[in-house]
This record gives C-alpha cells, sequence and structure tokens, in this order.
C-alpha cells in the first residue's frame, strides 16, 4: 500500500509547505493550516499528491515535479516531462508514470523550474 503525503506550493510566497496532510482539525496548526481542508481550500496553496513512486536515486516523486528518462526507454532518453494526475492514473506526458520510474530522475518542478521543459 502506498504511502498518502501531499505537499502544497504557496504561490505568494514561493515556497513548498511539507506534510500537509499531517494537519488535522483541532490538533493546532501546522504551518500554514489548521487542517487539511484549509490546504485544499485556500486558494494561495497548489496541493500537489506524492505518487507513491521513487525515481532512480529514492527520491518521492510528487505531482508537479520536472523528471528526466535517465536511461534508455520506448527511445525517449533525454525527454523531460511534468508529472500530472489523470484519468486515475500519475502520468508523465502520455507514459504511466509507474511504468517509467525506474528510469527517470526528478529535476525540478513546475513552479521554481519551468524553464526545464521548454523545448531547445
Amino acid at each position: 500500500m502506498r504511502e498518502i503525503k501531499f505537499r502544497a506550493w504557496n504561490k505568494v510566497g514561493k515556497y513548498y509547505v511539507n506534510n500537509v496532510q499531517d494537519a488535522y482539525d483541532g490538533a493546532g496548526p501546522n504551518g500554514p493550516f489548521d487542517s487539511f481542508g484549509d490546504a485544499l481550500d485556500n486558494d494561495n496553496y497548489v496541493v500537489e499528491q506524492f505518487t507513491g513512486l521513487y525515481e532512480e536515486n529514492g527520491r518521492e516523486v510528487f505531482e508537479g515535479d520536472i523528471v528526466v528518462v535517465v536511461s534508455q526507454y520506448w527511445g525517449q532518453l533525454g525527454n523531460r516531462y511534468e508529472v500530472k494526475f489523470r484519468k486515475g492514473a500519475f502520468y508523465a506526458e502520455y507514459v504511466l508514470l509507474s511504468e517509467i520510474s525506474p528510469s527517470i530522475s526528478v529535476i525540478g518542478n513546475i513552479h521554481e523550474n519551468m524553464e526545464l521543459l521548454e523545448v531547445d
């Protein structure tokens, strides 16, 4: 069973708040949130989910991460993708992330490193 984790990008302050799933109603503040619902309902934050997968170096992969294919996989070596959740699964472009996770490396995220997705 995969671990359920979330992080939230602060659009105003330009920083991440990690483990926002640990903010519980009545349990006191966790960073800027008193509850997980506060994180989800706050327009100043983008909440991103942990995919349950790890890249080649053991780093957790989240929605919004930018990954590069680091070993030959269907001719995609060197290609860069944003990790997205759609159709009930996590994808890197049109490929299921679970199929290529051992062959990728996280190189950034869409909030701090959008230029990594630009085509040369």
